[in-house]
């Protein structure tokens, strides 16, 4: 039975984590507590400067280890100036910071580029959209948007759809050998989002979409173009604020193209809906006929689908493939199980196979320990709280530090080796995880509002694969590179060969 780590209940007393700060007596300041020396106008940008300096934005991962084995397990750093940013490594001590957030509004300082954009663009958008928008113009966006997204049922009504659309994915895998199959995974799930969001087929691996100025192609390179330029956009000394730079330009051109496909797809819906009824709505459907949203809110909530759908499954995925490759072991268990739920290799895969289907959740619980989304969770303290012994004030910006703390040997035997079956019952040598170590999603109101989506996205794509192929790795140690997300840092050289 696959283990779903969660609420503290559920874990044994001798496992069961105490509060940070529940044994402090003496609470120091918030400015002692450690990290690297910020100066005057640059903060500690200098230490991010390429080759003369020993951080990189690039690999968020290795400077949160290095940061950890010399300051510990909390890390105070003024990397923009006036900015105070403290990196949480220790997982009790991100309970804590969750826990503080108590029932209000969870708030992060995100995407403050594409905050900018659309705030400029007020006759397109009502706000920021989802990903940078915070408060209660937040919750609403939220509310109404998580209703049609959050229900099981929701999500399995694409269920065979998707599985079509993976099997002609499979079908192009097994034609042999691959320098890169991201671009192929790109296409994929660029696909699989205009389903749900616009009830639309790219038609993304046809000949014409396969060239490099069709319109799919110009979508999954601006997703990953303002994917790229966040993190340094949000981290730099922003002076996008003040004029326009070379690097806030790509974004705007990137957010321009995604926005005019927006436009088009919301404007084609709504000159559509009063032909007959649809077996099943698509997101945009749904959301265009709540009347406590309007056209812009949709428009907003169509470009985040665009920007957030394509790039985070697909780097999930590659992830996933490449520690299959790597592990033959792993790979022939998948099969299999997928060989035992589906006897026939072409029979489809609904929601009985889905929730049987333990191992394949369980390579996917510990593709996200080992490379999971983002390096961490971000969150604006709104109010005071005690980490250890120091009070972090309100106003801190909170960046969790999972990347690292997941291939930790103090909490996961042989943390670097590719291992599903620790989060299987059965396997005796498991133990129960702590429940704030893996958090791909992010976590509470604001995790990730497409999350059953993704898993089910993912799981079908596993079950086919390993189902009907056999597939073997072709590169070197794979790593990731931070762009907001976790990218891999090389191609995803794979060979295929049937079953």
């Amino acid at each position: 039975m696959y283990l779903r780590v969660g609420k503290c209940r559920e874990l044994p007393k001798t496992l069961r984590w105490t509060s940070s700060s529940s044994s402090t007596n003496n609470i120091q300041d918030f400015r002692d507590i450690p990290g690297p020396k910020s100066l005057p106008v640059i903060g500690t940008l200098y230490k991010y400067l390429p080759l003369i300096g020993e951080y990189s934005f690039k690999k968020l991962h290795k400077v949160g280890a290095k940061k950890l084995a010399r300051y510990g397990p909390l890390v105070r750093e003024e990397m923009v100036p006036g900015v105070n940013i403290l990196w949480v490594f220790h997982p009790d001590d991100i309970f804590e910071v969750f826990r503080a957030e108590g029932r209000s509004h969870p708030e992060r300082r995100s995407h403050l580029a594409l905050l900018k954009y659309r705030g400029d663009r007020p006759e397109v958008y009502n706000n920021g959209g989802l990903l940078p928008t915070n408060g209660t113009e937040w919750w609403r966006l939220r509310r109404e948007f998580q209703k049609a997204l959050s229900k099981p049922q929701s999500v399995l009504n694409y269920l065979e759809d998707t599985d079509a659309m993976i099997e002609e994915f499979v079908d192009l895998c097994a034609t042999g050998d691959h320098e890169d199959v991201l671009p192929l995974l790109s296409r994929l799930f660029l696909e699989l989002t205009s389903l749900v969001a616009f009830d639309v087929k790219m038609k993304s691996f046809s000949k014409e979409e396969m060239q490099r100025n069709s319109r799919s192609s110009r979508l999954i390179d601006a997703a990953l173009t303002t994917n790229t330029a966040i993190l340094k956009l949000d981290n730099g000394l922003r002076l996008w604020r003040f004029f326009d730079t070379p690097l806030y330009r790509k974004l705007c051109r990137a957010q321009a193209y995604m926005e005019e496909v927006a436009l088009d797809m919301v404007s084609r819906k709504l000159e559509s809906q009063d032909s007959a009824e649809a077996e099943k709505e698509s997101l945009l459907e749904v959301y265009l006929k709540n009347p406590n949203l309007d056209r812009k809110d949709v428009v907003g909530m169509a470009c985040d689908m665009l920007l957030a759908g394509i790039d985070t499954t697909t780097y999930s995925t590659a992830f996933a493939l490449y520690h299959l490759a790597r592990n033959p072991r792993a790979q022939d268990t998948l099969h299999e199980e997928a060989a035992n739920l589906l006897k026939d290799e072409n029979a489809p895969i609904d929601s009985t196979v889905l929730r049987r289907a333990n191992f394949a959740k369980a390579v996917m619980k510990e593709t996200f320990r080992l490379n999971p989304i983002s390096v961490g969770v971000g969150r604006v303290l709104q109010k005071d709280a005690v980490l250890r012994k120091y009070r972090v004030p309100k106003g801190t910006v909170i960046v969790t530090q999972n990347q690292v703390a997941c291939r930790l040997p103090e909490y996961f035997p042989d943390p670097d080796s590719f291992l599903p079956e620790r989060w299987l019952r059965e396997e005796t040598k498991s133990r129960v995880a702590h429940p704030y170590l893996v958090l791909p999603f992010g976590h509470g109101p604001r995790s990730c509002i497409a999350r059953r989506l993704a898993e089910q996205n993912m799981q079908v794509l596993l079950l086919r694969v390993c189902r009907k192929l056999r597939f073997s790795w072709r590169g070197g140690d794979l790593d990731s590179q931070s762009l907001l997300i976790n990218k891999p840092d090389a191609p995803i050289k794979l060979e295929f060969s049937r079953r």
